[in-house]
């Protein structure tokens, strides 16, 4: 082996291809001076930056505070889709069950009572209150308890935002849920 100079192309070369691959630590991060870095005998560094050892570990920060950044946002997203698709199956079954209801009692102002307390219950099943909720009713023909009639309930649902730390009486809402049933009266009770 011949001594190296420190001008000696294949000493940097060997140098530079052992930082590579990290046989060797890196140098101190030192920012290159204009004139050094147009000297002759190396290549331009103008400008360039070399990590040094202070910057150690700081990835890990870097790792953390972006995955807090950007996950808690998707996450938050997430648990809202799943509210909203928890009140979508909350009112479709609220419908569904106020509708067969309706049709069962034997007169029209009892019928809307049922109904609205077999809504109320359905919606308790999937956690949602009764005063986010509305219960419409329509008859086609009027006459709602006549054999034939058609009895359309329609059940309203407003989604609350998850975690959101507001009282009762103003509450965000990410949405609201509509569900639609009809069931016909039968000519047999």
């Amino acid at each position: 082996m011949r001594p190296s100079s420190p001008n000696d192309p294949l000493a940097s070369l060997t140098r530079r291809f052992d930082e590579a691959l990290c046989r060797t630590r890196p140098r101190p991060c030192v920012q290159v001076p204009a004139a050094r870095a147009s000297h002759p005998s190396g290549p331009s560094t103008r400008g360039s930056v070399i990590a040094g050892p202070n910057e150690e570990g700081s990835a890990v920060v870097e790792f953390t505070f972006l995955a807090l950044l950007l996950m808690v946002p998707v996450v938050y997203f997430i648990i809202t889709l799943g509210q909203l698709q928890g009140g979508s199956f909350a009112v479709v079954g609220a419908a569904d069950q106020a509708a067969k209801v309706f049709v069962a009692q034997p007169d029209a102002k009892s019928a809307q009572a049922a109904a609205e307390q077999a809504a109320v219950i359905a919606l308790a099943d999937f956690g949602h209150e009764a005063g986010q909720a509305r219960v419409s009713t329509r008859c086609d023909p009027a006459d709602c308890q006549a054999p034939g009639t058609a009895v359309t309930v329609t059940v309203n649902l407003s989604v609350p935002l998850p975690f959101v730390p507001f009282s009762d009486e103003f509450r965000l809402s990410s949405s609201e849920v509509e569900a639609s049933s009809t069931q016909l009266v039968g000519r047999f009770r």
